[in-house]
């Protein structure tokens, strides 16, 4: 049986859980040991001992309980804390008023620090403060008055429970961003997978289908022209590939919130332009590319983009439903040159002046006005019957427009 890679939860709190629970015993023997090396000192030992009884009954009890996040119910912290203060109170009942006023340990001792930390572990630093402020009330309450040494261990207890109950938030979230890193990765390698084997398998019988039945001729050809348009179909399906995948998402238990903002294009990395224009490949349009990225700023990959699809629109609308179109992307050292060609009759001389006339600024507008805002300019080239060409030419260091007179015979103005 084929097994599938899955991300699994992590849990990088779990030592955290572990430690505590080591703690909460270790803690626990403490408080036991200074009672039995200072019992005689007590008014009242038989309280005390009554108190350790259950709070080493409670403690080895409730390990299951300090395990993991999911066992830590907020039942058992509100139980667990009102033992530790508790024991807080019950000190006057069962020490020596001396033993007291000279700042003796109360009854748990430290082990109240157990109670917190497990406060601050699963619901993070907030539950932590509530927590502390409660056991810093009732030592102040058993004192009778805020001693120095008194508010210091409170202070001490607030601030490190705080603390922890802080990273374990932050690790969580860490660890939610990563899970989610992780799927993202997997998806995009089985992505990937897929398409080489589309394109290993797939499209290789396609194109061999479209070979053959153009060969065969009568319904094989149809035949074959179908296979063509579902190869190009699909080619275009797996190069969409190209195109980055959006993770927009304002749920941050997925790991954090990520929102789509406007920067400048100067301090934005550059954008595949080849993203943009693998869209308009079908079967009736075949874009040719150089194999490897096209960068440019994203705004002026855009516009570029919005020409080229300008220029086709016009193929579709003059050229007429059986034309196709082709679009050669050349990734010059200094420039970006994007071409747009058709196989259909061409442009009779003096349309363009008249369609103009007309006021239909398409080529005007959508093409030559995209290109003259980033800095670029678009040519345009038709022979009555051999078809209409436009080249669109943007300089990789656009700041400025370049100079718009053609080198290749004028462009005319309007298609």
């Amino acid at each position: 049986m084929t097994k599938r890679v899955r991300v699994m939860r992590m849990s990088v709190e779990q030592p955290l859980w572990r430690a505590l629970t080591g703690y909460r015993v270790l803690t626990m023997l403490y408080a036991i040991g200074l009672f039995v090396a200072a019992h005689e000192n007590f008014d009242r030992p038989w309280v005390a001992i009554a108190y350790y009884a259950v709070l080493a009954g409670w403690t080895l009890g409730t390990l299951p309980k300090v395990a993991g996040a999911a066992s830590c119910t907020k039942r058992f912290l509100v139980i667990d804390l009102t033992v530790a203060i508790t024991g807080i109170l019950l000190t006057p009942v069962a020490d020596s008023h001396q033993r007291i006023v000279h700042d003796g340990p109360t009854l748990p001792s430290i082990w109240t620090a157990g109670a917190v930390l497990a406060f601050a572990i699963k619901g993070g630093w907030r539950w932590a403060a509530f927590a502390s402020a409660l056991v810093g009330v009732a030592n102040i309450a058993q004192r009778g008055r805020p001693t120095q040494d008194t508010l210091h261990n409170v202070l001490l207890v607030c601030i490190a429970s705080i603390a922890i109950g802080y990273v374990v938030e932050v690790a969580r979230a860490s660890e939610r961003t990563l899970a989610r890193a992780l799927e993202i990765e997997a998806a995009t390698r089985e992505r990937e997978r897929l398409a080489r084997d589309i394109h290993d398998s797939v499209l290789q019988v396609l194109a061999m289908v479209q070979r053959r039945g153009s060969a065969l001729g009568g319904e094989a050809a149809e035949l074959g022209r179908l296979a063509g348009e579902q190869e190009v179909a699909l080619r275009t399906l797996v190069a969409g590939g190209l195109v980055r995948t959006s993770h927009v998402s304002e749920d941050a238990s997925l790991g954090a919130v990520v929102r789509a903002v406007d920067e400048p294009d100067e301090d934005a990395d550059p954008c595949d332009l080849r993203s943009l224009l693998f869209p308009y490949a079908g079967a009736k349009v075949t874009v040719s590319e150089p194999g490897a990225p096209v960068g440019l700023p994203p705004k002026t990959a855009r516009e570029l983009a919005a020409a080229v699809g300008a220029a086709l629109d016009n193929v579709h609308r003059h050229a007429g439903p059986d034309a196709a179109a082709w679009i050669l992307v050349e990734d010059e050292p200094d420039a970006v040159i994007v071409t747009v060609r058709d196989d259909g009759p061409g442009i009779p001389d003096g349309r363009l002046a008249e369609a103009e006339g007309e006021g239909r600024l398409g080529v005007a507008l959508s093409i030559r006005g995209r290109l003259r805002d980033i800095g670029g300019t678009a040519e345009l080239i038709s022979v009555p019957g051999q078809g209409t060409e436009v080249e669109m030419r943007v300089p990789r260091n656009s700041g400025e427009p370049e100079n718009v007179g053609s080198t290749r015979g004028k462009a005319g103005q309007e298609r």
